[in-house]
C-alpha cells in the first residue's frame, strides 16, 4: 500500500487531551516512526515494508523491531519521502530543501493523524542523515511547544548522523566529538554553497534545542563524519560543501562502525534503546 497524503481539510487535532481520553482497541500502545537517509527512500513507498532500497540503514532497525513486536501492539512506520540531495554531479535530483520539508510534512501528517485517532498511543522517533534532521526538526517543535503532538506522548528519539547536530544539545550515548553539524557549519557560508548544492539552506541551530525533549533525544555521531562533526570553522566552503553532497565512508558505515558506540552497533544500540522504551510501563 503507498502512502496518501491526509486531505488538507482535516483539523489537526489540540495538543492536548482530556485526563478520561480513550482510544479505540485497534490502536497500538506505541509507534515507531522512521525517517531514511538520502537516497536510501522514495515518496512513493510502502511505509510498513519499505522497498525503495534494500540496503537501508534505518532497514537495520525496523525490521528487527517489526520481527519482535506484533503490529498491534507497535506500529512501525518509515516516512515515504524523496531523499534527494541536488548537487552539482545531480542536477536532476529534488533539492534538499524540498526534500526534507517534504519529509517533515509527512512526519506529521502521520503524528498528526494517528493521535487524533489514537491519544493515548506514545511514539518513538528514529532518523539516520537527512532522515535525523527532519526528525530533529519535529522533535525541535514537539519540545518547544509547537508540534502536532504533546511532548508527553514522545517516549524517545534518535538521531544518528544529524547535520544540525550541536553539541550539549540532547544526549549522547556513544563517543562524543568535537565537531557539529554541517548545517552550522556552512550556515554563514550560504551564499558561497549554493553552486555547488543549489537548494540546500544550511540552517544552523535548532533554536530552543528539543525543549522538554532535550533528555529523550539520543544524539548519535561517528567521529570523523563530514555530516555530523565538521570543524566549526568551514576553511574551504566547497570543499566541504563537495563533501555534504558525498558524504563519506565513515558515514555510511553505523551498521558496522565499533566506535561509535562502545562494545555494540549504532543499529543494535537503537534496537534495544527502542524495546526498553516501548515496554517500558
Amino acid at each position: 500500500m503507498q502512502w496518501q497524503r491526509p486531505s488538507g481539510e482535516k483539523p489537526i487535532p489540540p495538543i492536548t487531551q482530556p485526563p478520561t481520553a480513550e482510544q479505540p482497541e485497534w490502536c497500538p500502545d506505541v509507534e515507531v516512526v522512521a525517517a531514511a537517509g538520502t537516497w536510501e527512500s522514495s515518496a512513493d513507498d510502502d511505509p510498513i515494508n519499505p522497498r525503495a532500497n534494500p540496503y537501508s540503514f534505518m532497514l537495520t532497525i525496523t525490521q528487527p523491531l517489526q520481527e519482535k513486536y506484533h503490529p498491534e501492539d507497535v506500529k512501525v512506520w518509515t516516512v515515504p519521502y524523496t531523499a534527494e540531495f541536488r548537487n552539482i554531479n545531480a542536477q536532476h535530483e529534488m533539492s534538499y530543501d524540498d526534500s526534507r520539508n517534504q519529509g517533515l510534512e509527512r512526519v506529521e501528517a502521520e503524528l498528526s493523524d494517528m493521535h487524533s485517532q489514537c491519544p493515548l498511543t506514545d511514539f518513538v522517533l528514529a532518523g539516520f542523515s537527512q532522515g535525523a534532521v527532519l526528525l530533529g526538526d519535529a522533535a525541535s517543535k514537539i519540545g518547544n511547544g509547537n508540534g502536532v503532538i504533546p511532548a508527553e506522548r514522545v517516549r524517545g528519539v534518535a538521531l544518528v548522523a544529524d547535520g544540525r547536530r550541536e553539541p550539549g544539545v540532547g544526549q549522547v550515548p556513544g563517543v562524543q566529538v568535537a565537531g557539529v553539524g554541517a548545517e552550522i557549519t556552512l550556515e554563514p557560508l550560504n551564499l558561497l554553497v549554493q553552486p555547488v548544492v543549489p537548494g540546500a539552506t544550511m540552517r544552523g541551530p535548532r533554536e530552543g534545542g528539543f525543549g522538554v525533549l532535550d533528555d529523550r533525544v539520543q544524539d548519535i555521531c561517528a567521529p570523523d563524519d563530514s555530516i555530523c562533526d565538521a570543524p566549526l570553522n568551514a576553511g574551504n566552503a566547497v570543499e566541504r560543501a563537495q563533501a555534504l553532497a558525498a558524504a563519506n565512508g565513515v558515514h555510511a558505515m553505523y551498521a558496522t562502525n565499533p566506535n561509535v558506540i562502545p562494545g555494540t552497533t549504532t543499529n543494535q544500540w537503537i534496537v534495544d534503546w527502542a524495546s526498553r522504551l516501548i515496554e517500558q510501563s
